[in-house]
């Protein structure tokens, strides 16, 4: 699900190419972009550091719309860096993997089949690096970033409120107002399911890189993997917000499976004129099915 969403949804985005080059889509697909890479440590920074960015985007918009301009060229810039931060947030961790036996020696199987096998783990200088280099993870890739991120959109609902107060008859208002409360709508639902399925993953590794004699009398795994499966909810959900929240992803989502319907394999048909019948469409053709049955 997590895959199909949200390559349904770059595809789409892609697919309509000038329509849908504005700075919102084209964050959202890197958004989704990150949502399917294997590399799970950089697809984490990639997707709050461009959670991050929408929300700026649309903090300029509507609060400061007189301040910086906004531009498709600014959005291709942020994405690099994005990917580029998130790759040098990523190093430490490559650097510290290493492959040994150690894991499969102290196995007691009636097999000598694992003895030759080797597996990836983490090796750091000291346990004092290794926590430091968590708890900074930590707070760079899930507590400032969402922490800003929420309070970016909470300026902007009460920028929003105040000018829905003040704003006039006019149709053009209103309906401003309104687009932009529903795209704000699925951005911030966005923001805060992620925070909301990593909170549970994310408390439990600072439990487990600072108390880890408290998760061993329990099932380490089995929480593990209960709090692993929540995080990656949040990939699976945010192109359902896209799509509830908008009518044209859901019109162009039915017209991408009707063009992947309509190059399935299909039956053979013969048309046959109608020349007979006394209307005013001289040229209509009738399909008809093969049949291999003689009547």
């Amino acid at each position: 699900m997590d895959f199909f969403g949200n390559l349904s949804l770059i595809i789409i985005i892609f697919k309509k190419q000038r329509e849908a080059q504005n700075v919102t889509n084209i964050l959202y697909t890197n958004l989704s972009l990150s949502g399917i890479l294997c590399l799970h440590m950089h697809s984490v920074s990639v997707s709050i550091f461009s959670l991050v960015l929408t929300a700026v985007e649309r903090y300029q918009l509507i609060v400061n719309p007189w301040g910086w301009k906004r531009s498709v060229a600014h959005a291709y810039w942020g994405i690099t860096l994005i990917w580029l931060v998130s790759l040098l947030l990523s190093i430490p961790f490559f650097l510290s993997y290493h492959l040994t036996h150690e894991p499969f020696q102290n196995l007691s199987l009636p097999t000598d089949l694992y003895t030759q096998q080797v597996a990836c783990v983490e090796n750091w200088p000291s346990k004092m690096n290794w926590l430091l280099f968590t708890t900074s993870l930590f707070m760079l890739q899930y507590c400032v970033p969402l922490s800003f991120t929420l309070i970016c959109y909470l300026k902007i609902v009460i920028c929003l409120r105040r000018r829905n107060g003040k704003v006039d008859k006019k149709r053009e208002s209103e309906s401003w107002v309104r687009e932009n409360k529903r795209i704000n709508t699925m951005l911030i639902s966005t923001a805060v399911t992620f925070g909301v399925c990593w909170l549970p993953l994310n408390i439990f590794k600072v439990i487990f890189d600072w108390y880890h004699e408290v998760l061993m009398s329990c099932h380490h795994d089995l929480v593990f993997v209960f709090c692993h499966l929540i995080a990656m909810v949040s990939t699976c959900i945010h192109p359902l917000f896209y799509g509830f929240l908008n009518k044209n992803f859901q019109k162009d989502l039915v017209l991408l499976i009707h063009h992947c319907w309509c190059f399935a394999p299909r039956e053979r048909y013969q048309n046959i004129a109608i020349s007979s019948m006394h209307t005013d469409e001289s040229k209509g053709s009738l399909r008809l099915a093969h049949t291999s049955r003689s009547i």
